[in-house]
């Protein structure tokens, strides 16, 4: 398969199911293979990534619900709740983080370039995260990419003993496709790109 036909395979899947076509020990390979081979700046490597299975990853969404819960008026809770419940349905989520204390250590070690380092990093982060979306969907494995952050930090970071300095970027719930996936649509060409020549 061609880079592009692998790259439109990604697509955003919210009907999740536990089951995976690969084992959780070659899902586990696989996002850290993908992380590992993603650029970063300066070769900064500052993504940090947590892999939840099973119970854990049904804790995550329960972290989230209940966080939720506590600023969504009662009576317009029934949409999140059911959102956070197609989440929960997967077999796992992947937390995004990228390490403040590489970028910190980065600034100080380039200082011409250290107002740009957070950008760097977001754009490192973004690299990470599609790889391993990308990687996911080769394998059959449907995902999405939400952003409860960071509602939820303080919670995430002392369930899973996480260091202070790793900022969550995103969440990633994946599992078995149990739909279909809608075709993506696209805006103009001319809206979106300009070649000279």
């Amino acid at each position: 398969m061609n880079i592009i036909e692998i790259l439109k395979k990604r697509r955003t899947q919210y009907a999740l199911g536990n089951k995976l076509p690969i084992s959780e020990a070659a899902v586990e390979s696989l996002i850290k293979d993908v992380v590992r081979e993603a650029p970063s700046a300066f070769n900064s490597q500052s993504s940090r990534v947590v892999i939840l299975f099973g119970e854990e990853h049904k804790k995550l969404w329960s972290i989230v619900k209940e966080t939720l819960r506590a600023i969504v008026p009662a009576d317009a809770f029934e949409p999140t709740d059911k959102k956070i419940n197609s989440f929960a349905a997967g077999a796992g989520t992947v937390l995004f983080f990228e390490d403040h204390h590489v970028i910190r250590s980065m600034q100080e070690k380039f200082p011409l370039y250290a107002d740009k380092f957070p950008i760097f990093s977001g754009n490192s982060a973004g690299m990470a995260q599609y790889a391993v979306w990308t990687a996911l969907a080769n394998e059959n494995i449907g995902a999405s990419l939400q952003h409860y952050n960071p509602l939820i930090d303080a919670e995430v970071g002392r369930v899973w003993g996480l260091p202070e300095s790793w900022e969550l970027s995103a969440q990633m719930p994946f599992g078995s496709n149990e739909a279909a996936i809608a075709d993506k649509t696209f805006v103009d060409d001319g809206e979106r790109f300009r070649v000279f020549r």
